[in-house]
């Protein structure tokens, strides 16, 4: 765990100093009335140190805190149709593979020695192992997913901290809740009330909700990393499912009062008219409950399992209608009643499910698995939505690669390797590379590159007569001013390394070549025969 130094030198990170170097002055915090944005969400508490959650009314959903809110979005998501939607997000997102990594740290665009390359992607591979992401990718992945957090602990050995992560721990994500404790002061000359520090925390409660106890528990000893989604005050994190709670439900009630429609109207009803003659209306009336008691059957329907059982003790909607009939009437008569129509009508039900399948921006043709979707072909058969789907999964890959800068950032600091403002120097140029199932953006690429070389052909006709070479590459092979500079070394560098490095000829020397003379062993005509004198 850590706790903030007194002194500007160092970190005490896990109860253990790191010294870095001095701050500027400059750096200072600023006045401000207000505590600096957080894009990760958290409770805010007074200087007292008491912690709430917020309280969140959407639709119906009454979320008093976090716990029920993430125990919402996991009973929705085993909901059939949200489990198929969420598999194809996460499927797409975390490919398997048996021969390499599901992900790998790209380091290209870092201009560091070699060696601390190669020590930062050793310290990788020990946080991919020891997250067992190979084997709980997948599972680690829906997790975050449906939460919309991820909670783990970093244990150290707090007698030897430079051995940095020895071990990464999952934490339930309805049992940790980030706080902040914000401390103000007031302004001598306005009189405003002015955030002096802001410390956070986490706080781990075994049984949320049932006790205000917890463990409190230091920034630098969790990582942390949330969907990225905030609720309209930017102080509560939501999932990407917190859109689909209300056509989820609605969903669910439809198929519910479908099959209790189809139940109440798809038999025919009997109607029984039964003779009471000239009895009293007391006895005419104990005599017909006889009657029914008798030949009836009570069926009623659970919508929590779906099963229909005989229960006497509640009144069934499919009860048959049971009418006294006076003396002098045509007697005891039993009739039906004919049952429902079109009952094989379920467009409603497939609207509910078209509508949340757009709300978890999951493409509708993969609800229909006999539409003609294009999964593999030309770009042109692969429809928007599809394209829509794969800017979508970059989008939270981007944001799930957090759980791994996080530790890593954590990892490399412990052991010495880079410093905190070396980290923030090469954060933004370190990127992870997922294994990629969906081919459109490779396909795409290809008949772009196919079309323009086409282009290239036909406008070689007019090349030095109406186009010069540079505009041709500008905007028919659409090279930039950088990329034509690097293209033009490599082929000087090809045609200087022909000779040595087998590099392959150009036109031009492929043209040449029959027309040079090579000598020859036997004697030409001007020639004298050279031999021994």
């Amino acid at each position: 765990m850590a706790e903030e130094s007194g002194s500007s030198e160092g970190l005490n990170l896990f109860g253990f100093q790191i010294t870095r170097a001095k701050k500027k002055e400059t750096e200072k915090a600023r006045p401000s009335i207000v505590p600096p944005r957080d894009d990760e969400g958290g409770s805010y508490a007074t200087a007292s140190g008491s912690h709430y959650g917020q309280y969140l009314n959407l639709d119906g959903n009454d979320s008093k805190d976090n716990y029920q809110l993430i125990m919402k979005y996991r009973g929705n998501a085993m909901h059939p149709e949200v489990d198929a939607a969420i598999e194809d997000i996460v499927n797409e997102s975390i490919s398997s593979s048996e021969l390499k990594q599901n992900l790998d740290l790209n380091m290209d665009a870092i201009e560091a020695p070699e060696r601390i390359k190669k020590l930062i992607k050793e310290e990788f591979d020990g946080i991919y192992g020891m997250l067992n992401f190979k084997e709980l990718g997948h599972d680690i992945f829906r997790r975050w997913y449906i939460d919309g957090r991820l909670f783990h602990h970093l244990v150290v050995d707090e007698d030897n901290p430079k051995n940095g992560i020895q071990e990464i721990r999952p934490i339930d994500s309805a049992k940790m809740r980030k706080v902040k404790k914000v401390k103000y002061k007031k302004d001598p000359i306005t009189g405003a009330k002015i955030v002096e520090k802001t410390d956070e925390f986490f706080v781990y409660q075994e049984k949320p909700g049932q006790s205000t106890s917890g463990v409190k528990m230091t920034a630098d000893s969790v990582s942390y990393v949330t969907s990225g989604l905030l609720t309209e005050d930017r102080t509560k994190i939501v999932s990407h499912m917190h859109k689909a709670l209300k056509p989820i439900n609605q969903l669910r009630m439809m198929e519910d009062a479908l099959v209790i429609y189809r139940l109440s109207r798809a038999p025919e009803r009997r109607i029984f008219y039964i003779d009471v003659g000239n009895l009293p209306r007391g006895k005419s009336e104990q005599y017909m409950k006889d009657i029914m008691a008798k030949y009836r059957n009570k069926l009623v329907y659970d919508a929590q399992t779906g099963e229909i059982r005989d229960d006497r003790k509640h009144q069934s909607m499919l009860e048959d209608f049971w009418l006294p009939r006076r003396e002098g009437g045509r007697g005891t008569e039993i009739t039906t009643l004919p049952g429902g129509e079109n009952l094989g009508q379920i467009d409603d039900i497939v609207y509910f499910q078209k509508r949340m399948y757009r709300s978890l921006n999951v493409p509708i043709s993969r609800l229909e698995p006999d539409a003609a979707a294009g999964i593999l072909g030309r770009s042109t058969e692969i429809n928007r939505d599809e394209l829509k789907f794969q800017k979508f999964i970059d989008r939270i890959r981007t944001r799930f690669a957090h759980l791994f800068y996080g530790i890593l950032k954590k990892q490399l600091i412990l052991k010495g390797i880079l410093t905190e403002e070396d980290w923030d120097m090469f954060k933004n140029d370190i990127t992870l590379d997922y294994v990629k199932d969906n081919h459109f953006a490779e396909l795409r690429d290809a008949e772009m590159l196919q079309n323009r070389l086409a282009t290239l052909d036909q406008a070689a006709n007019y090349a030095g007569e109406y186009y010069s070479k540079a505009w041709i590459m500008k905007n028919v092979l659409m090279l930039t001013d950088e990329e034509i500079e690097q293209m033009k070394e490599e082929m000087e560098q090809e045609e200087g390394g022909d000779d040595d490095d087998g590099g392959f000829p150009n036109d031009d020397q492929s043209e040449s070549e029959p027309e040079q003379d090579f000598p020859s062993d036997e004697p030409q005509d001007d020639e004298e025969p050279q031999g021994d004198e």
